[in-house]
């Protein structure tokens, strides 16, 4: 027995296409999704750049502008869970949303206390 289906013309344009705007965590998303033959390379280099430049502030914050104690457990939060994703062998999305995600918490950390 023969059937005709008769498709609808809004399911034949393609989705991305048709969408003029692209948002920056899609290309973000479309970046990462590149990049995940390197993916040991980001997750050492993001455990780097946290140990080195993000672990330091909540002692800079505390020193010198009298922080409380919850930036150094954010801070140790996002540096672990980043150690934990990489470890258990995460997507590369993950790992680049906690990079990202952990340096805009760290720059809204030091405007919030210097400003």
């Amino acid at each position: 027995m023969n059937t005709i289906e008769i498709n609808s013309p809004g399911g034949l344009v393609d989705e991305e296409a048709a969408e003029k705007h692209v948002s920056l965590y899609k290309r973000l998303t479309v970046f990462a999704e590149a990049q995940a033959g390197n993916r040991l390379g980001w997750y050492m280099g993001s455990l780097l750049f946290q140990g080195v430049l993000c672990l330091p502030v909540p002692a800079f914050l505390m020193y010198y502008y009298h922080a409380p104690i919850w930036v150094l457990v954010v801070t140790v939060l996002l540096f672990f869970s980043n150690l934990v994703a990489g470890m258990c062998d995460s997507k590369i999305n993950v790992l680049m949303n906690l990079l990202v995600g952990g340096i805009l918490v760290h720059i809204a950390m030091v405007l919030f206390f210097i400003l």
